[in-house]
């Protein structure tokens, strides 16, 4: 019971943290005269993408054994599936709820829903999440992101003498990538977006850099520590519920790592700012294909058994669904949620795998 309750608690605070993250990454932007776009690309991918690179750095270099390490392997890929899927989906998700909302009272003012809440349909929830500039915008990042991940993938199923040299090169793959966005984050700035007072100094029109800072590490650290105690409540729970812990490791604890970039996803859409809950998702997951997997190559065997390899494909899978639909300007709410069908079809394809 104790678990359930931790487990609980550990959420709420994720989800309170990164409300004051957000508005904390958001001033730090300001700040830093960083663009839009990339305080969600760089500056919230990097602050919730952190706790995951740390445990692969921890994982790696420390581990007493080569399973101990390959924990630091299954982290680097489990990241990027979970974003791939599960963030999109739920993103994908709360538009829907929230275009759901918006339109109903235009809807019963008009005399367009009946008793039973059901009405004519309009084009809202099928309007796509951006306009064709967004979704060459959003494409960009996925077109970064692929390439480099079919390599990482690929290098799991071969072994010679200088694959650990190139992790080096994932390096310097995201030091392209950041300082692309660094430069060209000010492209995306033509909405002028009032942000809200930083929590810190709620009365001041334009906060001091030192209570900016304090607000961000304050609130990253809560992140940090609730993120790892809320997946050491869920390896207890697993077995209690009936789940091995590689099922656990494999289908949940990959969730429960990404939960900050989900919380911030669902904040940001809350708020209507779908462009930096997406552009938070496809940053994190930049870093996710680059700096654990950098870490990985230097320090271990990178070698990828069944599961490994399911998880690299179905990743895959997500992320050319997600291209198609974004170059057809297609990527309406539905369909960016029709994302999380995939870690379902990761679930399932599972069983034979590990039975």
């Amino acid at each position: 019971m104790v678990h359930f309750i931790l487990l609980i608690a550990c959420a709420v605070a994720i989800y309170l943290s990164c409300e004051w993250f957000v508005n904390a990454v958001e001033w730090l932007g300001e700040t830093l005269n960083v663009g839009r776009m990339a305080v969600g690309t760089i500056l919230a991918a990097f602050g919730t993408a952190l706790p995951e690179s740390v445990v692969t750095l921890v994982a790696v270099t420390t581990g007493a054994t080569p399973e101990a390490k390959n924990i630091g392997v299954g982290a680097a890929m489990g990241g990027p599936l979970a974003l791939a899927t599960v963030a999109y989906g739920v993103t994908g998700a709360m538009l829907l709820l929230k275009r759901r909302k918006e339109r109903t009272p235009a809807l019963v003012a008009a005399g367009g829903v009946g008793p039973d809440g059901s009405g004519p349909r309009t084009g809202d929830t099928e309007q796509a999440v951006g306009s064709e500039k967004d979704m060459k915008r959003l494409a960009k990042d996925q077109k970064w992101f692929l390439p480099i991940f079919v390599v990482k993938v690929a290098l799991g199923l071969v072994a010679f003498s200088f694959k650990p040299a190139l992790g080096l090169l994932f390096f310097a793959a995201y030091a392209v990538y950041f300082w692309r966005e660094i430069r060209g984050g000010h492209d995306e700035d033509s909405e002028g977006v009032e942000l809200e007072p930083l929590k810190f100094q709620p009365r001041a029109a334009s906060p001091a850099t030192w209570a900016v800072a304090a607000q961000t590490l304050v609130t990253l650290a809560v992140i940090f520590f609730a993120s790892q105690l809320f997946v050491k409540q869920l390896d207890a729970i697993g077995p209690m519920i009936g789940l091995s812990a590689s099922v656990t490791a494999l289908l949940l604890s990959p969730i429960a790592t990404e939960l900050p970039e989900i919380m911030n996803a669902v904040i940001w859409v809350r708020q209507g700012k779908t462009k930096l809950a997406l552009a938070n998702i496809s940053g994190a997951m930049m870093i996710q294909a680059t700096v654990p997997s950098g870490l990985g190559l230097l320090f271990t065997t990178w070698h990828f058994d069944g599961a490994l390899l399911w998880s690299g494909l179905i990743t895959m899978a997500a992320i050319v669904y997600l291209l198609l639909t974004m170059r057809a300007h297609k990527l309406t709410p539905a369909r960016l949620a029709v994302a999380a069908g995939f870690y379902v079809l990761f679930a399932l394809g599972l069983i034979p795998i590990l039975s």
